[in-house]
Order: C-alpha cells, then sequence, then structure tokens
C-alpha cells in the first residue's frame, strides 16, 4: 500500500469499559469505524495481518492485568502486518515496506484494527519465508519462553517444572529444552490436556487434581534434580512446587491465571534450603538484554519457526466483527491454541 493510497478511516475492536465478569468484558466489545492515526519521528503505521488472543488479553478486558490504558480503547498487545507509513527519522523509514511482528502495552490503541501505530522499536524485522500468522504471535509467547529457558541454562538444570503446561508458551520451553536435552515435567489440571501432551511425546506430566499431585511431584522433582520450575498460574499450588524441589531451586512466577495469590509456601523451605521465589517481567528482560541481543534472539526464533521446530498452534481465525464468536472459542478451551483476528481483506 503506497502513503497516498492510505484510507482515512478504519474498522477496530473497541473495549469500552473494564468488567471483572469475562462475559460481559465480551458482549460489550463493539466494531467501530475510527480515524486512522499519523505517524510522528519514531512511530511507524503498520496495516495489519493478523491479530491474536492471549491470557493477557483476556486479563486486560476484566481489568486486573498490569498494563491499564484510557478506555475507550483498542485492545490487542501483538500481531504482525507490513508497515505503510512512518515518521520522518531515518531509522523509522528504513521500515517502510517491510513485513513486521509488532507489540505494544503503551497507553494507546492496540492491534485489533486494521491498522496500528506504534513506536519504532516495538517491530520485529520478519523474514521473508516466515508465516505472518505465526509472526502474528512472536511478540510474546516464544521470546517470553526464550527468556524464561535462558535462566535454566544459567542454573544448569537438569530439569525444569512448568505449570500450566498445556499452553503455546509451554509447548515452546519444552521445544528448547529439548533441544538442549534437559528434561521437563509438566503439571496440567485437566485429564484430557494430560492425555494430549503424552501423545505428543511428553514423557513426564502430572495431573495436579491426583490426591497423590504433592507426593508425585516431590519424588519426580528430586529424583530428576528439577532445580527451576516456571509458573504461570500462581495460588496455592505455586506454593506445593516450590516445596516439592531440591534444595537450590528457584521458581519463576510469569503469569497469575488462577487469579489467587500465592499461598502453601514453606518458610523453613525457603530459609533453610536456599529457594528462591521470583518473577519475571518480559518488557524489564527485554530492556536488560538490548537491542542487539534481543535481535539475534528474535532471529533465532522466526529460523525455527521457519524450520518448524517450534509453531504456534491456530485454533480458528476471525474476522474483526466476529470478535465476540472468537473469543468465546478461546475462552472454551485455551489449551487447544490461540485464535487470529484477521484484519488484511
Amino acid at each position: 500500500m503506497k502513503k497516498n493510497s492510505i484510507p482515512e478511516k478504519m474498522q477496530a475492536i473497541v473495549l469500552p469499559a473494564y468488567n471483572q465478569n469475562i462475559i460481559r468484558a465480551l458482549l460489550s466489545l463493539k466494531v467501530e469505524e475510527k480515524d486512522i492515526p499519523k505517524p510522528k519521528n519514531g512511530q511507524v503505521l503498520i496495516q495489519m495481518s493478523a491479530a491474536p488472543c492471549n491470557p493477557s488479553d483476556i486479563a486486560f478486558m476484566q481489568g486486573g492485568y498490569n498494563i491499564v490504558k484510557t478506555l475507550a480503547c483498542v485492545p490487542g498487545f501483538e500481531g504482525s502486518g507490513i508497515v505503510v507509513d512512518t515518521g520522518n527519522d531515518k531509522v523509522s523509514k528504513n521500515l517502510l515496506g517491510k513485513k513486521v511482528s509488532c507489540f505494544t502495552q503503551d497507553d494507546r490503541d492496540g492491534t485489533w484494527a486494521e491498522f496500528f501505530l506504534t513506536e519504532t522499536n516495538n517491530c520485529i524485522i520478519l523474514k521473508d519465508e516466515i508465516d505472518m500468522d505465526q509472526a502474528a504471535c512472536l511478540a510474546i509467547n516464544p521470546i517470553t519462553a526464550f527468556g524464561l529457558f535462558e535462566i535454566a541454562l544459567q542454573r544448569e538444570s537438569q530439569a525444569i517444572i512448568q505449570n500450566g503446561a498445556g499452553s503455546q508458551l509451554c509447548r515452546f520451553i519444552s521445544a528448547l529444552a529439548k533441544k538442549h536435552k534437559i528434561k521437563v515435567i509438566n503439571l496440567v489440571r485437566k485429564k484430557e490436556v494430560l492425555n494430549q501432551l503424552k501423545k505428543e511425546g511428553e514423557e513426564f506430566v502430572l495431573l495436579s487434581t491426583d490426591e497423590n499431585f504433592t507426593e508425585n511431584l516431590s519424588d519426580l522433582a528430586n529424583q530428576l534434580n528439577a532445580t527451576t520450575a516456571f509458573d504461570a498460574v500462581g495460588g496455592e499450588t505455586t506454593g506445593l512446587i516450590f516445596n516439592a524441589m531440591p534444595k537450590d531451586s528457584e521458581v519463576i512466577v510469569y503469569g497469575g491465571l488462577s487469579g489467587k495469590s500465592i499461598s502453601e509456601v514453606n518458610v523453613m523451605e525457603l530459609i533453610f534450603k536456599d529457594k528462591i521465589l521470583s518473577g519475571f517481567n518480559l518488557n524489564e528482560w527485554i530492556e536488560e538484554i538490548g537491542t542487539a541481543r534481543f535481535n539475534e534472539i528474535s532471529n533465532e526464533l522466526q529460523e525455527m519457526i521457519i524450520k518448524n521446530e517450534i509453531s504456534t498452534k491456530i485454533a480458528g481465525k476471525f474476522k474483526l466483527e466476529e470478535v465476540i464468536k472468537g473469543i468465546r472459542k478461546y475462552i472454551g478451551n485455551m489449551s487447544g491454541g490461540k485464535i487470529l483476528f484477521i484484519t488484511k481483506k
């Protein structure tokens, strides 16, 4: 699309207000016509190809995420598309016409729209061979998985534990672990997810609702020397994982899907077994590693996606006007894969 052919208006999904009741929040979403924003220096305008719905989007609509925006606003934290307009600075101009994966957590409209304005440094230049649907899901889950897994490598862990193991992010961690020959203990709540992971070749899968879960986890964690755990759930299970792990272990919390505070942590394990309970913030980690390292990681992940070593399972694609139908499908089976909003006609 040439700059002089960019329309004045676009279609976008709009959230009018936060609502803790996800069904009410969902039913409040509307598709509206909005002005297409003009990029300033350091910004680019992207004609969107696809944008996923993530757990963070669900929490955002409920007002339970750490990002709070001025409402009404367009949701969506990531996506893929083509840069069609830029600010006048050299760095931004260099992106004109390029395919990008993009993300944002700024107080402005998100990616669930035909066009999306963001800071230039919120874009990842894509390789020609990468699928745009997969690229739409690149900026959050794969990069978060990479950042988390680097902790396990730094700790020289022989095995890791991951809670909420049916998620797409955990599948990325499993792929990285396989590549580095690190064993994975997968924790899930539903028998059907356990069966699916077993079918996919996972050796160690435990059901957190089993009567003997705590004992089984402790036995396996000590047997495999699983000294790093990743938890996206929170609640009492975080404490149970922490207590079950060997001496000198660390539990890294990166999500709170349960909506509950962490509990059941045995303080004696904390004091006398030198265990650590910590958090992981993607944005802070990206700032810490710097631009050059971030670009290396994104290129490595793109190569893995192109070679089909990792991939995001897509459960469905929906037009913007099908937003309610799409998110209903997603929240009905979040382990079944992402849904995408397809915005390019």
